[in-house]
């Protein structure tokens, strides 16, 4: 590891006058070290935010948002039974994510900006023009089989691993940044960038911006009995999402009255698709709904190498995360959060 300088400011706005070109901020450390380790990221200077005030609560505000300090653990907001009863697929994709020893650590603005775990990133040494740009990318014609099927480019194929983050895209949460220039928000469907010809530029911070909280709209709530996560993986826990959706539905006299949808480990960002949803409003929930409207999620996908089967598994794992999210949120957490193995009568 290299060497780097440290520091801990005591408020947000020592933490923004702290930076400086080449520096990181440290919250859980569960990406970012690991990073440091093995050479792929060498911040000159660390920024601990892990001791800032006011970020490390779950709120209901006054409108009947949800306001979730970046600083809150991962695990803590699982575990929240007031958070869980109004958003349970967000809690199950918490659960579904890394190991407990890792949720007990990691906060949930580190989780949003945390890096690909591309193996061509991560190793310090291949190609990879997120980390240098305009090396090129060792990922193309190299092991693709966890690489994007959407929204992919020549210069990056890496999707991006947050299960928290996909419900948070199908719900509209808004992301609360502080930086140099002020306090801002963004929406969850704008943080996350594709790759385009810039994948260095993951998200929309800007340089020395900070995320302090993420907001769930009051609305988002009204999903709470008919919403579900859903991870496909090389084993049931401690393993990034080969393909992953969050599904949700507003059912009404037998016909569904709202719908949400995104999908995760797809591409660079959650990826939702209006269309999708839309296509289910008005009807009765069916499998044959589910599979026209996972179909339509993924319209446009194509293998960025190897991996033509993961549109298979995306369309299935959409299709069937509906069907769950249909059939009813599980009065408590599932024994196994977001597992296709899990029982789908939630005994």
């Amino acid at each position: 590891m290299r060497a780097f300088d440290y520091t801990r400011p005591a408020s947000i706005e020592e933490a923004v006058a702290a930076w400086t070109p080449g520096a990181a901020y440290l919250g859980g450390g569960t990406n970012l070290v690991d990073l440091m380790k093995t050479g792929a990221m060498g911040p000159a200077k660390l920024i601990d935010l892990t001791c800032l005030p006011g970020l490390d609560a779950i709120e209901v505000k006054g409108d009947g948002s949800t306001r979730i300090g970046a600083l809150v653990r991962n695990s803590d907001l699982a575990h929240n039974r007031d958070f869980a009863a109004r958003f349970p697929m967000v809690a199950e994709a918490i659960l579904a994510g890394a190991s407990a020893q890792l949720r007990n650590a990691a906060t949930v603005g580190g989780n949003l900006v945390q890096h690909t775990r591309c193996p061509f990133f991560q190793d310090g040494i291949s190609a990879c023009n997120r980390r240098d740009p305009g090396i090129g990318c060792d990922a193309i014609g190299g092991d693709t089989g966890s690489m994007a099927v959407l929204g992919w480019s020549q210069s990056c194929i890496a999707t991006h691993p947050s299960d928290f983050a996909v419900p948070l895209a199908a719900l509209d949460a808004v992301i609360e940044i502080a930086g140099p220039n002020g306090s801002r928000e963004v929406p969850m469907a704008e943080f996350h960038r594709l790759p385009g010809d810039t994948p260095e530029k993951e998200t929309a911070l800007e340089p020395g911006e900070i995320v302090t909280a993420i907001r769930l709209p009051a609305e988002a709530a009204a999903f709470a009995a008919h919403s579900r996560y859903l991870k496909l993986r090389e084993r049931t826990s401690f393993a990034f999402a080969l393909v992953s959706a969050a599904a949700a539905l507003v059912i009404e006299d037998g016909r569904i009255a709202a719908a949400r949808l995104a999908l995760g480990a797809v591409a660079a960002k959650p990826w939702r698709v209006a269309g999708a949803e839309a296509l289910m409003v008005g009807e009765p929930p069916s499998p044959e709904l589910f599979a026209r409207a996972a179909t339509a999620a993924m319209e446009g996908a194509m293998p960025s190498g190897d991996n033509a089967h993961k549109i298979e598994l995306a369309r299935r794992t959409a299709a069937r995360a509906l069907a769950r999210a249909a059939a009813g949120t599980p009065a408590e957490m599932p024994a196994l959060p977001a597992s296709v193995f899990g029982d789908p009568a939630h005994a």
